[in-house]
C-alpha cells in the first residue's frame, strides 16, 4: 500500500514495526527505541502501528510521557501498568508489594527498584496471558528515570511471551542504550516537495516552496504545520522565513499561531489539558467547570484539531501539548493549576494535588509547603530520592520560616545527593548558608558537601573532608560519625597509589583515636579451621583482640589497624569482626559494611570466612531487597567462586549483576568479567577490559582498578605461557603490596613468570614480600601460597615435596584451581628432571582438573607440555550440554536443582514464560522427557563435584 501524507517514504520504518509485532502474535518478544528529531513522524508512525491492530488478537497499552512528571517517581510506570494492574495478584509476593508500594498503593518501606523491573516484567507477561501484547511509549525521553530503568530492564530481558514494546523518544539517553533502534530520519527531497503539496493545496510560489523544504530539512510536522501560519500574500511570494530559531520552536511558534484565533476561554481549556499528564476526562471536566469553562470551548478545541476527549485526553500531537503550556503567561498557569488542584482529591492522589497547589502558588505558604514535604516523605517511601529532592526544594522555596526553610533544604539536598545529582546537592547547600542552623544540621552540611563532593570529583581532597566531617559528628551522632569514619577510610584505601598514602595513616589514625578498644573477648574453644598452631596471637597495640560490640564497630576498628599499624596488628581484630557479622543478624546498616569484613576475609588468606560470608551478604540482601549493596554481594560471591573453581557459577553471578546495573544504575566497575576472561585465558576481551577499567580508574582517582588490571593481566599471561609480559604486569605491584588485595596476591604470580624467564632476583623480591603478607596470618591458604612460591626458588631436585605439600593444604582448603596450577608447576619440574612418565602423570591430573574449571589458558598449557613429551591430553567425552546456549544452560542448571519455571525466572531476571521457553528447548536439544532426567544429562565425568557451601 502507497502511504501519503505523514507516513510517506516511511515504508521501512513501518515494516520493520510490523515485523515486531507479528513476532509478538508468533509467540516471540522483542523491544524497539524509535528515535528522531520532534515532528519527524514517530508519532504518525505509532498511530499507524496501534490502528492497524484493531481484530488482530493484539492486546494495546498506548501511554505518552510528560516533562513535568519526570520528577515524580514511577509516573509513566503507573500510567503504563494501570490498566493491568489487576493480574498483579499473580506476581510473587515480594514483586507485588514492590510495585505496589512505588505506585503507593500500601504503605511499606522504599521499594528495590530491581523488584520493581521484575514485577514489571511479571505484569507485562501475565497481561499478555496467551495473545500477543503490543505496549507503546511516546515522548519516552520524559520519563521519570526510575520507569525508565524498569522499562529498559524489562525490554531487555523479554524473550518468549508475546510482547512487543515500542519506545519514541528524540534521543536515545543511556538508559535504553544497546536495546534495538529504530532512526527515524528526514524526509528527502521528492517526498518533502509532496508532502509540502498536500498541506498546501493551492498554488505556492516556488521560491516560497523552496525555502520551507531547505528549511524543515525534511521533518513532516514542519512541512505541514509551518505553511498553516502563513498569510496568503507569504504564500504568494512575499514570505522570508529565518533560520536562526531553532526547528523545534518554529514548529511550536506556527502551532501556537494556528490556535491564536480561538476564543480565550478554548486556548484556557487547551491549557488546562496541557497542564494534567494523566489524561483523565473526569478531572478535565471537574477542572473547566469551576473556571467557568463550558462544551462550545470543547467544541472549538475539537474543530481546532487540537484536542480530542474520548477515553483519554489527548493532543493531536505531544508538540500542541508542550507549545500551549511553554507559552502560556505564569498567570494562566497558575490559574489552571490552582483548578487542578482543587479537582484533585486530596486521598485519591495527594501528591499531583501537592504539586499543582505548588504551581499554583506565588508567594511563600507554609500550608502548600507542609503539603509538598508530606509528599517529599511518600515518594521516599517509594524508593523515589529524585521526586523527593523536587517536592523539598519547592517546599523550601515556599517556606515563610527562615529555620524551617534551611532545614528543608538540606534535606532537598540529601535527596539529590541519594537521587545521583551531587551537583544539584551542592547548589543547594550553598543557598544554606544564610539561614540559622543548629550544630547539628551545620554538622550535616558539612557531611553532605564533602560526601556530594567526592561522589562529583572522586579527588584527593575526599577523605579529608569526610574525615572532618565524621570527626564533627562525635557527640551529635554517634552511628552517623561512623558512618562517615567508614566512608573516609575507603576513599583514602580505594586512592590508594593514585592516592595519598600520609592520609590513609591519617584518616586511620583518628578512627582509632575515635573509637574505644574493645574488651577482649572471652576464652573460645579450638575450632577446626583456626590457624595453625604457631601461627601469631595477633594481639593489636589496643590491649587485646577486639570482641563484643557491634560489628561495624569492629570492622571499622579492625580495618583502621589494618591501615595504620598493618596486617599482624589488625589480625585478631579483624577475624572477631568477621565472626560478628557471621554470628547475628545484622541490620542493613550493617549489612552495607559487610563489604569490609569480605575484604579481610581476602586479606588474612582465610577461604572458608570469604565463602561464608560472601553467601550470607548475598542472601542477606537478596531477602531484605538491599539492591544497593547486592551487586557489590555478588561481586564477592564471584570471587568466592573462582576460588572454588566454579567459573560457570561465577560468570553467572556477574550476569546478575550487570542486570541490576542496568536498572539501577549501579556504577560498580566489570572487574569480575575481568578477571574471569583472564582465568579463561581470553586475551582480547581481558586487554579490552584492562583498557577501559585503567582509563576509569585514572579518572576516578582509584588505585584499586589498577591492581585489579595488573592481577589480571599477570594472570592472563602466565596461563598463556608468555611469561616476559606477565613479569611486565607483576613488576607495577611489587611498590604497592602493602595495600593487600590484589597487589598481594599478584606476588605469586611475579615468583611463577619471573622464575620462568630466569630473573632469580626479582624472583626471590616478589616472595619475600609475599612472605610478609602469608606468614603473619598462618592459615592453609596462606601457607599454600607461600610454599608454592618457594618451590619455584629452590635448586633443581628440592621442589617436589614442597609441591606436594602446597596441593595438599589447597585441596585441603577446597581450592581446586590452585591445585591444578601446583600439579602443573610440579609436572613441568619433573619433566625438566627428565622423569617423564611421573610428569606426563601430573600434567594430565593439571590439564583435566584445569580445563574442568575453566582455566582454558593454563590447561592449554599443561597440554603442550604433555605433547612435548609425546603424549596427548585424554580427550574429553562429548557433552551434549555443550550444544546449549549460555541461557538455555542456566536454566537447565537451576531446573536441576529443582527450582520451578516461576522460581528460575526470578533468579535469572526472566519472565517464568521464557524459562519454561528454553526448558522446552534443552529437553529437545538432550533428548530428555523429564527434569528427573537432567542431572544424568548434564553430569560431566571428567570434572570434580563442586565443593559444599
Amino acid at each position: 500500500m502507497t502511504e501519503t501524507g505523514p507516513l510517506r517514504g516511511r515504508h521501512r520504518e513501518l515494516a520493520e514495526l510490523d515485523a515486531l509485532v507479528e513476532r509478538a502474535r508468533a509467540g516471540r518478544s522483542g523491544a524497539l527505541v524509535v528515535s528522531g528529531e520532534a515532528g519527524v513522524g514517530k508519532t504518525a508512525l505509532l498511530d499507524r502501528m496501534v490502528a492497524a491492530r484493531p481484530g488482530t488478537g493484539v492486546r494495546v497499552e498506548r501511554v505518552v510521557a510528560w516533562e513535568s512528571e519526570m520528577e515524580l517517581a514511577y509516573a509513566g510506570l503507573q500510567q503504563l501498568c494501570g490498566p493491568m494492574m489487576g493480574s498483579a495478584v499473580r506476581l510473587p509476593g515480594p514483586q507485588r508489594e514492590a510495585i505496589e508500594a512505588a505506585f503507593g498503593l500500601r504503605a511499606a518501606g522504599a521499594p528495590s527498584p530491581f523488584l520493581v523491573g521484575l514485577a514489571l516484567l511479571g505484569l507485562l507477561t501475565e497481561a499478555a496471558d496467551g495473545r500477543a501484547l503490543l505496549c507503546v511509549v511516546d515522548d519516552a525521553q520524559w520519563l521519570d528515570e526510575a520507569s525508565a530503568r524498569a522499562v529498559a530492564f524489562a525490554a531487555r530481558r523479554l524473550d518468549a511471551e508475546g510482547i512487543a514494546v515500542v519506545l519514541a523518544m528524540r534521543t536515545v539517553g543511556t538508559v535504553f542504550t544497546g536495546l534495538p533502534r529504530l532512526a527515524v530520519e528526514g524526509l528527502g527531497h521528492d517526498d518533502s516537495h509532496e508532502l509540502l503539496r498536500l498541506a498546501v493545496p493551492g498554488g505556492l510560489d516556488r521560491r516560497v516552496r523552496d525555502q520551507l523544504v531547505a528549511e524543515a530539512r525534511g521533518n513532516p510536522l514542519a512541512l505541514r504545520e509551518l505553511p498553516r501560519a502563513l498569510s496568503p500574500a507569504e504564500i504568494a511570494g512575499g514570505f522570508s522565513l529565518t533560520g536562526s530559531m531553532p526547528l523545534e520552536s518554529r514548529i511550536e511558534q506556527s502551532l501556537v499561531a494556528q490556535l491564536a484565533p480561538l476564543p480565550g476561554s478554548a486556548r484556557l481549556l487547551l491549557l488546562l489539558a496541557a497542564a494534567d499528564p494523566t489524561g483523565d476526562p473526569g478531572l478535565l471536566w471537574r477542572a473547566s467547570a469551576a473556571l467557568g469553562l463550558g462544551q462550545a470551548d470543547f467544541d472549538a478545541a475539537k474543530e481546532a484539531d487540537a484536542l480530542t476527549v474520548g477515553a483519554r485526553v489527548s493532543f493531536r500531537h505531544p508538540l500542541v501539548r508542550s507549545a500551549v503550556y511553554r507559552t502560556a503567561s505564569q498567570e494562566w498557569r497558575r490559574r489552571v493549576h490552582a483548578a487542578l488542584a482543587d479537582a484533585t482529591g486530596a486521598g485519591r492522589d495527594p501528591d499531583r494535588r501537592a504539586w499543582h497547589r505548588a504551581s499554583a502558588t506565588l508567594r511563600p505558604d507554609e500550608e502548600v509547603a507542609a503539603d509538598l514535604e508530606r509528599s517529599a516523605a511518600r515518594a521516599r517511601a517509594r524508593g523515589g530520592a529524585a521526586a523527593a529532592a523536587a517536592f523539598l526544594e519547592r517546599a523550601a522555596e515556599l517556606t515563610p520560616d527562615p529555620v524551617l526553610r534551611g532545614q528543608r533544604l538540606i534535606a532537598a539536598a540529601e535527596a539529590k545527593h541519594d537521587a545521583g545529582a551531587p551537583a544539584a546537592a551542592l547548589r543547594l547547600l550553598d543557598t544554606v548558608g544564610g539561614h540559622p542552623l543548629t550544630t547539628l544540621q551545620q554538622a550535616l552540611v558539612v557531611r553532605l558537601r564533602a560526601r556530594a563532593g567526592y561522589a562529583l570529583r572522586r579527588d584527593a581532597s575526599g577523605p579529608g573532608l569526610l574525615l572532618a566531617a565524621a570527626q564533627g559528628l562525635e557527640g551529635l551522632d554517634p552511628v552517623l560519625a561512623r558512618d562517615t569514619y567508614i566512608e573516609a577510610l575507603a576513599a583514602a584505601i580505594y586512592g590508594g597509589r593514585l592516592g595519598d598514602a600520609a592520609q590513609v595513616t591519617a584518616v586511620a589514625t583518628a578512627i582509632l583515636r575515635a573509637t574505644p578498644a574493645p574488651e577482649p573477648p572471652a576464652p573460645e574453644p579450638a575450632a577446626a579451621d583456626a590457624p595453625a598452631a604457631d601461627a601469631p596471637a595477633a594481639d593489636a597495640p589496643d590491649g587485646g583482640t577486639a570482641g563484643g560490640g557491634r560489628a561495624r564497630d569492629l570492622i571499622l576498628r579492625g580495618q583502621a589497624l589494618l591501615a595504620a599499624h598493618g596486617q599482624e596488628a589488625a589480625i585478631g581484630t579483624l577475624r572477631q569482626a568477621q565472626r560478628a557479622f557471621l554470628e547475628q543478624a545484622p541490620d542493613s546498616l550493617e549489612l552495607h559494611w559487610m563489604w569490609f569484613a569480605s575484604r579481610a576475609a581476602q586479606d588474612l588468606w582465610d577461604a572458608r570466612a570469604l565463602r561464608a560470608l560472601a553467601d550470607r551478604q548475598v542472601e542477606l540482601a537478596r531477602a531484605e531487597g538491599v539492591v544497593t549493596v547486592l551487586p557489590i554481594a555478588l561481586s564477592l560471591l564471584m570471587l568466592a567462586q573462582t576460588v572454588d573453581g566454579d567459573l560457570d557459577a561465577a560468570e553467572a553471578s556477574c550476569d546478575e549483576i550487570d542486570a541490576i546495573k542496568d536498572v539501577t544504575g549501579h556504577p560498580l566497575p566489570q572487574y569480575g568479567r575481568l578477571f574471569l576472561a583472564a582465568y579463561r585465558g581470553q586475551a582480547g576481551e581481558t586487554e579490552r577490559l584492562a583498557a577501559r577499567i585503567r582509563a576509569d580508574s585514572y579518572t576516578r582517582g582509584e588505585g584499586y582498578g589498577l591492581s585489579a588490571v595488573n592481577f589480571s593481566q599477570a594472570i592472563l599471561y602466565n596461563g598463556l605461557g608468555r611469561f616476559a609480559e606477565a613479569v611486565e604486569a607483576g613488576r607495577r605491584e611489587l611498590p604497592y603490596t602493602h595495600e593487600l588485595s590484589h597487589a598481594m596476591r599478584t606476588l605469586l604470580e611475579l615468583v611463577e613468570a619471573a622464575a620462568h624467564t630466569g630473573e632469580q632476583a626479582l624472583a626471590e623480591q616478589a616472595f619475600e614480600q609475599l612472605a610478609g603478607v602469608t606468614r603473619p596470618v598462618g592459615t592453609n591458604w596462606a601457607r599454600a601460597v607461600l610454599t608454592m612460591a618457594r618451590a619455584q626458588l629452590g635448586p633443581p631436585g628440592t621442589a617436589e615435596p614442597l609441591y606436594r605439600e602446597a596441593i595438599e593444604r589447597f585441596e585441603r582448603e577446597r581450592i581446586p584451581i590452585m591445585v591444578g596450577r601446583c600439579r602443573l608447576l610440579l609436572g613441568e619440574e619433573l619433566s625438566r628432571l627428565d622423569r617423564r612418565a611421573e610428569a606426563a602423570e601430573q600434567l594430565r591430573a593439571a590439564y583435566e582438573s584445569l580445563s574442568g574449571c575453566g582455566l582454558n589458558g593454563f590447561a592449554e598449557r599443561a597440554a603442550r607440555e604433555l605433547r612435548a613429551l609425546g603424549q596427548a591430553p585424554r580427550a574429553r567425552p562429548y557433552e551434549p550440554a555443550a550444544r546449549l546456549t549460555d541461557q538455555e544452560l542456566n536454566v537447565a542448571r537451576l531446573a536441576r536443582e529443582g527450582l520451578t519455571n516461576r522460581d528460575i525466572g526470578a533468579r535469572l531476571f526472566i519472565s517464568d514464560r521464557t524459562a519454561e521457553y528454553h526448558l522446552r528447548k534443552v529437553f529437545m536439544k538432550l533428548g530428555i522427557k523429564a527434569r528427573t532426567d537432567l542431572r544424568t544429562a548434564l553430569s560431566d565425568p571428567d570434572r570434580p563435584p563442586a565443593p559444599a557451601q
